[in-house]
């Protein structure tokens, strides 16, 4: 039987590509998986064979020693990467935002200084936007830069940095009034700061501490932060673009990508989600038969195999809309949106097949119940998801009255 979800249209490269992540998923990833998650253990191995694969510079362009492949290509790996374990992908995800802000928005010295250490993965990326009493309100980032000659000084917290820890470069969000007169609109006062750093937590260098892991109910594995700048000196050769005030658009750049991203995600663990119901259901007996017999369940299957294709084609079409150099943010929330909802509904699913046993820490789908929730708060929640889709709907469907 055909596996769900397939592209049609990929090149034999990029078919090659994704054939090889998934072998490496069902060899080195989903084995493993569930003992490192329940450790909260970070994947080291994993990390090194990703390395080795190329992975962390999949999008790169080729100049800077990177793969320099599509924003499909790079979807359809998270895909599989998520679907042995959601924690890699978010590794391998905000490394790539990184890199994609460097690539777009950097000057000529940043991204030669930069983007070849970041495809050989010797340099491992991490964004910082949110703040504790952020939210979805970027406007109202309260961490600040002040100017001081040829640097500048970043004072602030910053919340839900995943690689926090683990990672020697982030982008950090903050307001720079500098040169913005008062009453400036906040997103036209906000600048993206690259900071380099040592891995590790505690004082990672002078001014800026990663304070140690937060616990949290799934995505484990991977390191997830606060960031406090105190003092925190930086070179304005570290602004990056070069100009001040541009970060918020940088930022929503890099975030419309991740939520292609996201949206890969989902499909991923969507995927896995079905893969453990339709097999335990033909393993499961009641009554005399296995329980993929029984009527109920049949009606199950149909309906999650149904939303992992849909959920499928959605993300790949975002995908391939940005590839095309055209606006997708319509896309990329659609698919952000239904992607992560399918996926709580499919885990959902799958975990009532399941019965008791999915209660169990001994079964994989355990850990899928405890994983998809992150989905439908990471790169904008559902409701602001709904806000730029009716938004762009307004726009495309202005009634001329």
């Amino acid at each position: 039987m055909a596996r769900l979800a397939q592209t049609a249209g990929l090149t034999d490269v990029q078919q090659e590509i994704v054939s090889t992540v998934r072998d490496f998923v069902d060899k080195e990833i989903i084995p493993v998986a569930t003992e490192l998650e329940h450790r909260d253990e970070y994947p080291q191995q994993i990390v090194d064979g990703l390395k080795e694969l190329g992975l962390f510079g999949l999008m790169i362009p080729e100049e800077y020693g990177g793969l320099g492949e599509s924003l499909l290509t790079y979807a359809l790996c998270v895909e599989e990467i998520a679907r042995g374990w959601m924690s890699v992908s978010g590794i391998i995800n905000t490394h790539f935002i990184v890199a994609y802000m460097l690539k777009q928005h950097g000057t000529q010295e940043q991204k030669d200084h930069f983007l070849p250490r970041m495809a050989a993965g010797d340099i491992r990326g991490a964004f910082s936007m949110s703040e504790p009493g952020l939210g979805s309100d970027v406007s109202a980032i309260t961490s600040k830069a002040v100017k001081d000659g040829d640097e500048y000084v970043l004072t602030g917290q910053k919340m839900w940095l995943t690689n926090g820890g683990t990672s020697s470069l982030v982008a950090v969000l903050v307001r720079s009034d500098e040169g913005h007169p008062e009453g400036t609109a906040p997103h036209k006062s906000m600048t993206t700061f690259l900071v380099e750093k040592e891995p590790g937590f505690g004082e990672v260098r002078p001014g800026l501490t990663i304070p140690g892991k937060i616990d949290k109910m799934g995505y484990k594995g991977v390191d997830t932060t606060e960031l406090i700048m105190d003092g925190l000196r930086v070179p304005a050769d570290r602004v990056l673009g070069g100009v001040t005030g541009r970060g918020f658009y940088q930022m929503m750049d890099g975030v419309e990508v991740g939520r292609v991203n996201v949206a890969a995600r989902g499909c991923g663990v969507a995927q896995r989600a079905f893969e453990l119901g339709v097999r335990y259901a033909q393993q499961r007996h009641t009554f005399g038969k296995p329980i993929a017999q029984h009527q109920a369940i049949q009606f199950k299957l149909a309906e999650m195999a149904t939303k992992v294709e849909a959920a499928h084609a959605m993300m790949v079409n975002a995908a391939r809309k940005k590839d095309s150099g055209e606006r997708n943010d319509l896309e990329a929330g659609m698919a952000k949106y239904l992607a992560s909802e399918y996926c709580k509904e499919v885990v959902e699913d799958a975990f009532r097949i399941h019965g008791g046993y999915g209660f169990s820490k001994e079964y994989e789908i355990e850990r899928l119940y405890r994983e998809a929730p992150m989905l439908l708060i990471g790169e904008g929640t559902a409701e602001i998801q709904k806000m730029i889709i009716g938004r762009r709907l307004l726009e495309e469907y202005r009634f001329q009255g």
